[in-house]
C-alpha cells in the first residue's frame, strides 16, 4: 500500500489489498479525482481520518439492460406522485446523503471535504445528481461521476421515504444510455436491483 504524494499518479490498481486499499493520502483536487475514476479508483475514509484510496476486486456493478423491478415497485412508479429531476440541486442530494444513518457506520464517509469536492465536479460536468420530490419537498436522490465515457459511478443515496430513492434510481437508469454503473462494493438493496460482481479487470475494460 502507498502513501500518495502532491504528485497526482496512484500505484498499480492490481496492489490493492484483498479489501480493495490501494494508497493513502493525497488529496482530493479535481485533478486527483478525474484521474482516480478514470483508473477504477474512488476514495472512501471517515471523518478525521486519511483519504483512503480504494479499487476492489470483484467491483459490484448494474447493468442497464439487467435492471431488474419488481411488479410492486413498477406500481409504485405508475402510481406515486413523485417527480424526479436530473441536476436541479446536486448539493442538497450530497449533503442529505451525508446526513443518512447507514447500518454499522457510526459517522459519515461524505466528510465537508468531500462534499466541496463532489460540488466542483459537479460545477465542471463530471458530477450529475438526480432528485426525487414530492410535491416541492426533496424526499430522495442519489449522485455520482460521469466521465463521458458510458460509465455512471454511483456514489451514494439517501431517501426520506419508503421507496422514493429506488423510484429515482430506477427512472434514472430506464432514461439514460450508459453501458454499465459502477456500484463499488455488494450491497443486498443493490443486488435486489440486478446488481453483480464482475472481475476488476473487466470492469477497467468499461473505462
Amino acid at each position: 500500500m502507498q502513501y500518495l504524494t502532491q504528485h497526482i499518479q496512484f500505484p498499480n490498481v492490481n496492489q490493492a489489498t484483498k479489501e480493495g486499499l490501494l494508497a493513502i493520502g493525497g488529496d482530493l483536487s479535481v485533478e486527483r479525482l478525474l484521474y482516480a475514476y478514470k483508473h477504477g479508483i474512488f476514495p472512501w475514509f471517515s471523518t478525521g481520518g486519511p483519504i483512503l484510496w480504494w479499487s476492489p476486486n470483484p467491483r459490484f456493478v448494474l447493468f442497464p439492460n439487467k435492471l431488474k423491478v419488481s411488479k410492486s415497485m413498477k406500481q409504485v412508479i405508475r402510481n406515486s406522485d413523485y417527480k424526479v429531476t436530473v441536476n436541479k440541486d446536486f448539493k442538497s442530494v450530497i449533503t442529505e446523503c451525508s446526513k443518512a444513518k447507514r447500518d454499522r457506520q457510526d459517522d459519515t464517509w461524505i466528510t465537508n471535504q468531500m462534499l466541496e469536492a463532489y460540488v466542483k465536479l459537479h460545477e465542471l460536468g463530471f458530477a450529475k445528481s438526480v432528485e426525487v420530490w414530492r410535491h416541492e419537498t426533496l424526499v430522495g436522490g442519489l449522485y455520482g461521476v460521469d466521465l463521458g465515457n458510458g460509465v455512471f459511478c454511483g456514489e451514494s443515496m439517501f431517501t426520506k421515504e419508503s421507496n422514493a430513492s429506488k423510484v429515482g434510481f430506477i427512472t434514472f437508469i430506464q432514461n439514460t444510455k450508459y453501458k454499465l454503473i459502477d456500484c463499488q462494493v455488494y450491497t443486498n438493496h443493490l443486488e435486489s436491483l440486478g446488481a453483480e460482481a464482475i472481475s476488476r479487470d473487466a470492469f477497467l475494460g468499461y473505462l
